[in-house]
């Protein structure tokens, strides 16, 4: 955690994955955003703001708006981290790579930073990331990874991968830490993602949250949101709101202590407020 923790800056600061390509820590998620002018301004706001990570996916139903936003910013497209996601039924050989060029083509971009399988279908996931890796070495994605792997389905793939994906993206947050998981990841330099980091909002019911904030003078979600950083975990809050999207980023001004980092540990319940990866039906 200490070394993590040094590189630590600035909103616009990296962790590098293990092929090299550095990944800005901090993004802004996209779930539930509105496809046409809600996911525009909400990316246009977070460039603004200083982010340089945007995560949205296939079955988002909003990589066009995500692609016009970042038109909008001005940006230099190299200096934004893209991320997108292949979906459930587009799983398989030569229908992820069908999948993958639709995504560019809706974004409107020549290539992704980082593209990941949604969640691992049973019987597909390996012709998936298979498709994954000649998109890697075709030089169309930065990098390549997963979402919602555990360590079985991790083991499983590493079987027969030629590629060690560089990322793995989890529902974490206080009542979800997994640090088995978070171990095993960085033995085998898989960056670890969260995703809900703020529970869906539930953070905001913990009294013990709010009242670590006011030590901080920071906001429950500021708290947990540094706790990812803390941890070495990129971590990508979702927002639609502008004031919000700025206030999520002001976490570079204090550092959690030891004691509550534990502490914030120490509240895991195994408790998932979205889909198990192992029960999923969809």
């Amino acid at each position: 955690m200490t070394t993590r923790l040094k590189r630590i800056t600035d909103l616009k600061g990296t962790f590098e994955l293990h092929n090299g390509i550095k990944m800005p820590y901090f993004g802004l998620g996209v779930y539930l955003s509105e496809d046409g002018q809600e996911v525009i301004n909400a990316v246009k706001w977070a460039i603004e703001a200083g982010y340089r990570h945007i995560d949205t996916a296939a079955i988002y139903n909003n990589e066009k708006g995500v692609g016009e936003g970042i038109k909008q910013s001005e940006i230099n497209r190299e200096d934004i981290f893209v991320v997108s996601k292949v979906w459930n039924a587009d799983q398989g050989y030569e229908s992820t790579l069908k999948a993958f060029n639709e995504s560019l083509e809706r974004l409107d971009l020549a290539y992704l930073d980082l593209y990941l399988i949604h969640w691992p279908v049973k019987g597909k996931f390996k012709d998936t990331w298979r498709a994954l890796e000649h998109l890697y070495r075709q030089k169309k994605i930065r990098a390549i990874g997963v979402s919602n792997f555990l360590k079985h389905h991790l083991e499983d793939l590493l079987l027969s991968a030629e590629i060690v994906p560089m990322v793995n993206q989890m529902e974490f947050h206080p009542y979800l830490v997994q640090q088995d998981l978070i171990d095993y990841c960085n033995a085998h330099q898989i960056q670890y993602e969260a995703w809900s980091p703020l529970m869906q909002g539930h953070i905001f019911n913990l009294d013990s949250i709010k009242k670590m904030g006011e030590k901080y003078g920071k906001s429950p979600a500021q708290v947990v949101l540094r706790w990812n950083l803390q941890k070495g975990v990129v971590t990508i809050p979702k927002s639609v709101k502008k004031e919000r999207i700025i206030a999520n980023a002001d976490i570079f001004d204090f550092e959690l202590s030891k004691a509550d980092m534990a502490y914030l540990d120490g509240l895991e319940k195994s408790k998932r407020f979205g889909p198990d990866p192992d029960t999923f039906d969809f």
